[in-house]
């Protein structure tokens, strides 16, 4: 049964692992595209009214998406931290703990800060830039 419950620890693990990526990519790749097209929006403007209005509207999704990316990584760093407690619990009654190293908490915590420093500061990039250019 053990085997069972260590098992599903590590498919929760790798699932985790895979969500996090996809909200960390997903942010990235929309912050840098949603850069591009309010620069040209705003490199190529002639002083319309349109063009503040569509680089609000991409302002908006970039704020959602980001907020949405950080919360699956908040949400991801605790399920993780959960995850691998009861693992190293799991271990430590089986008496392996030794085999791996608890200090790997902090590693994945400081992983996490840095994930959501970088969709942070692309989307602040991505908000910040095409208003410069305008």
């Amino acid at each position: 049964m053990i085997e069972r419950v260590h098992e599903h620890i590590i498919g929760e693990l790798n699932t985790n692992t895979r969500t996090d990526t996809i909200f960390v990519l997903t942010a990235i790749i929309l912050n840098l595209v949603t850069l591009a097209i309010n620069s040209a929006v705003a490199s190529g403007s002639r002083g319309g009214a349109t063009t503040p209005i569509v680089m609000v509207i991409f302002v908006a999704l970039i704020i959602a998406v980001n907020f949405v990316a950080e919360a699956g990584l908040i949400r991801g760093r605790m399920m993780r931290q959960k995850l691998l407690s009861g693992l190293l619990k799991m271990y430590k009654d089986q008496g392996v703990e030794g085999y791996y190293d608890s200090s790997l908490l902090s590693d994945y915590r400081t992983r996490y800060n840095l994930f959501t420093l970088v969709v942070l500061f692309t989307g602040f990039v991505a908000i910040i830039i095409p208003f410069i250019i305008l």
